[in-house]
């Protein structure tokens, strides 16, 4: 018996990326955002080549159970995998999430900021969500200061299933797409 299921994700184009659903050739991509210890402290630990692949599907996963996920993020111009952004809202949260993260190469080219706007946008105007936050390590200064400059504000500390974050409380939708 085969049973075949359809599921259509938007992509969301940016100048420079593209924001799509899920693909196994990911998986590599997503083990090198994972596996890199600096990166991995903030975005739930370091994960083997297995388990970034079972975080694939996870993401997959979760636009079935949801209609919406973290998209994948691919390069336009080298079709590369440059890491993940989007609506985030796992059993736990909460509040819905805008959340990001970037494999290190990709660091200080303004593309989290980029696939972070773009997230908040989709989740604004096509989830009709009415409030978003991100949930930041406090360590975590570099995304700190993208959410601070996507208008966001600290709103307060809260431990999270297994982890404490800092609560940033982004613009309403009506601020945010008129900013």
């Amino acid at each position: 018996m085969t049973t075949t299921y359809e599921l259509t994700v938007p992509t969301l184009e940016t100048e420079r990326l593209i924001l799509r659903g899920w693909k196994e050739a990911d998986a590599p991509g997503y083990a090198e955002l994972y596996g890199d210890e600096e990166n991995a402290r903030f975005i739930g630990g370091v994960k083997a080549p297995h388990d970034a692949w079972r975080m694939v599907a996870q993401r997959i996963g979760q636009w079935y159970l949801r209609g919406f996920a973290m998209f994948a993020i691919e390069e336009k111009a080298s079709g590369a995998f440059v890491g993940h952004a989007g609506p985030h809202f796992p059993a736990g949260w909460p509040e819905p999430e805008i959340g990001w993260g970037l494999v290190r190469r990709f660091h200080g080219m303004g593309y989290a900021s980029e696939a972070a706007r773009a997230s908040l946008r989709f989740a604004y105007e096509v989830l009709r969500w009415n409030t978003a936050i991100s949930l930041i390590d406090k360590g975590n200064t570099a995304s700190r200061k993208l959410a601070e400059r996507l208008g966001a504000h600290y709103e307060r500390t809260e431990t999270v299933t297994s982890f404490t974050a800092d609560v940033y409380r982004h613009l309403s939708p009506t601020e945010f797409l008129n900013s």
